[in-house]
């Protein structure tokens, strides 16, 4: 592939429903401009888009790849990305590198929920957008109801190629110039309109809708022809805004005599070349064993042999302009987001933004003695998809992955099977419940051991009763009844003591501990002795206080379209939730807030997705403890017995 200047290439991202044809579409593209010599099918595995192992068994798209169309002695960089909403964090990556999107819309199925998500995409990056209507050629398809139905639900920036008279009074309003023509009655040149086009596609005033049937090739070139012409070229492009080294913003032009800059959007981990970094260049020329710089970890990084990808076929280059999409292989430094640049002329941009998990699993080895593989995998596939997080839950021992949903953590651990060989399974999150009192004691704990040589005393009595802190300690002693220098022992012993409590073995909190009495002997008294007869008074003291067993309740807050406000609202009831109160939200819908405990919240962002058709999302943050009902409260502490025992 040789290399291409600025000017002729173009960046356009793939967005839409999962299952539209966004894969289909490019095998179409690259038939019809004779790279393959017959179309790959996502059913039979020979797409070269989806050219992933776990890709081909699924059937769908999992990861952002990219495809270059040569045609017409320009190249287009198109980026397929997932349909699956689990892999929104890879659409993110996408927009980060193109100068457009194309919506592609199934015309058998209308507009669908990933549709409207693609749509809310392009709106959010202020993309130049196109929508294509794919599949034209399956029976019983009604192209002008769908672009009615497109029309009604985003708009009327929504227009037809072939809508000259629509398309002229869009052209006119893009510029003062060429609206007063307008007005005059006089006719644009043919300069001017592709001028008006550019610019009004450019501002999102004009979304130019196509069809196209890919199985049959109908329109696919007729769409290359349209992509060409209108999808703004990569020096067109606004300037780029990033921070210099004292973190002061500056710009950079998409210039190929610029200082160099490239932004790295997408990592690849290959188990056979290793990591490939995958970049956008913004500014300059970036030569194959060139040395860039890399502002986050302050490193420079030796570029080895750079290639475009066109899915996993390698092409080498010597070189890549600016506005090209150009990958390399074992960059020991950089992660995705990261901007590598000229030492002497420093540009960071910012990094790419992944949406907060919305679900939490926790990872369990199914063989003994695989934590180390494990943690070592999650790591490396975290380079690769970094929308997921890990977390190491100290409390609960357990491995935590947060992710968008059960699709994309399922893909996860699949991946570390079959990439690194480790399997685990997926188990519910423990819930670190808190032990406390809601009455009063005064009790007595007294340790004593006599058996041949030296022996063990230590005597006190101690008031418990709840406190606003987690733990206050203070000593009433008189008359030297216990020394004094044995009171830091018995603080020592009863702290000890908090972080297993008697009902269920959780940690007990918001206790006030007086240490009022005691005593002691000569001989057989030490600190060892008081610690352990203050544990002795602990667990007694706490039984006789009437314990109760707190659990984490959560602040949650849930964006939805107004049609599921009932359902939301009777199943957060049914989770033991409070609704706050409801804020309607700018371009439809509402923000739900409300409290419910953590424990009936693990699996919401499945329930909610099943409950919405996916058109729902939340966040949730602790907000405070409070008292697990007693029905409750029995079974959890039944089954800490249990697994005691056991």
């Amino acid at each position: 592939m040789k290399g291409y200047t600025s000017d002729t290439i173009r960046n356009v991202a793939l967005v839409g429903h999962g299952g539209c044809g966004k894969t289909t579409f490019l095998e179409a593209a690259l038939l019809a401009t004779g790279v393959i010599n017959r179309l790959g099918k996502v059913e039979d595995g020979n797409t070269v888009s989806d050219y992933d192992k776990m890709e081909i068994e699924k059937g769908y798209t999992i990861s952002t790849s990219i495809v270059p169309v040569e045609y017409n002695k320009v190249k287009i960089n198109f980026i397929d990305t997932p349909g699956y909403f689990d892999f929104i964090g890879e659409v993110n990556s996408a927009m980060r590198a193109v100068e457009a999107a194309v919506i592609i819309v199934d015309a058998s199925a209308g507009i669908q929920v990933g549709t409207e998500k693609a749509w809310k995409s392009c709106k959010e990056y202020n993309m130049p957008t196109f929508i294509l209507l794919n599949k034209i050629d399956k029976e019983n398809v009604d192209v002008d109801k769908v672009i009615a139905d497109l029309k009604n639900k985003f708009g009327t920036s929504i227009v037809q190629l072939s809508e000259k008279d629509t398309l002229i009074e869009a052209v006119a309003e893009s510029n003062e110039e060429l609206l007063e023509k307008f007005f005059n009655g006089e006719e644009f040149t043919e300069e001017e309109f592709n001028r008006g086009l550019v610019a009004g596609i450019s501002s999102g005033s004009i979304i130019p809708v196509m069809t196209c049937g890919a199985l049959d090739g109908k329109g696919i070139k007729e769409f290359l022809d349209t992509l060409i012409r209108y999808v703004p070229n990569a020096k067109d492009h606004a300037e780029y805004i990033g921070s210099d080294d004292q973190d002061n913003e500056i710009s950079r032009k998409c210039d190929p005599a610029a200082p160099v800059s490239a932004f790295v959007f997408k990592t690849i981990a290959d188990p056979f070349v290793g990591k490939i970094s995958l970049m956008k260049v913004i500014s300059g020329k970036i030569n194959s064993g060139a040395e860039v710089y890399n502002p986050r970890t302050e490193k420079s990084e030796k570029l080895g042999n750079l290639f475009f990808l066109r899915g996993k076929t390698q092409m080498d280059a010597d070189a890549a302009m600016a506005g090209d999409i150009v990958a390399a292989a074992k960059l020991q430094f950089t992660q995705t987001g990261d901007t590598l640049c000229d030492k002497a002329n420093i540009i960071k941009y910012s990094p790419v933004s992944f949406p907060e998990p919305s679900l939490y699993m926790a990872v369990e080895p199914k063989a003994k003695g695989d934590d180390e593989k494990i943690s070592s995998g999650l790591h490396k596939l975290m380079e690769e998809d970094p929308s997921f997080v890990l977390e190491r839950n100290t409390e609960t021992h357990q491995t935590l992955i947060g992710g968008q949903g059960d699709i994309q953590i399922g893909i996860i651990t699949a991946k570390l099977k079959d990439k690194f060989g480790v399997e685990v399974q997926l188990v519910d999150q423990k819930i670190p419940y808190r032990e406390t009192i809601k009455g009063s004691s005064d009790v007595q704990g007294k340790h004593k051991k006599q058996s041949g040589g030296a022996g063990q005393y230590g005597d006190v009595h101690i008031r418990f009763s709840q406190s606003q802190e987690v733990f206050e300690f203070s000593e009433e002693l008189f008359g030297g009844s216990v020394p004094k220098n044995y009171v830091p022992a018995v603080e020592k012993g009863l702290r000890e003591s908090m972080d297993k409590g008697p009902l269920a073995g959780f940690p007990v909190v918001n206790i006030k501990a007086v240490f009022y009495d005691g005593s002691y002997h000569d001989v057989d008294s030490n600190e060892m002795a008081f610690k352990i007869a203050a544990s002795l008074a602990f667990k007694k003291g706490i039984v006789e206080a009437k314990p109760i067993l707190l659990e984490p309740v959560m602040h949650v807050e849930v964006q939805v379209p107004d049609e599921y406000m009932g359902d939301i609202m009777g199943d957060m009831n049914k989770r033991r939730g409070k609704i706050l109160g409801m804020e309607p939200q700018h371009g439809g819908g509402q923000k739900v807030l409300a409290e419910a405990p953590m424990a009936e919240m693990f699996k919401y962002a499945i329930t909610l997705r099943s409950m919405t058709q996916a058109r729902g999302s939340f966040t949730m943050k602790f907000e405070r403890y409070e008292e697990v009902p007693a029905h409750l409260a029995e079974k959890i502490i039944a089954e800490h017995k249990k697994e005691t025992e056991e």
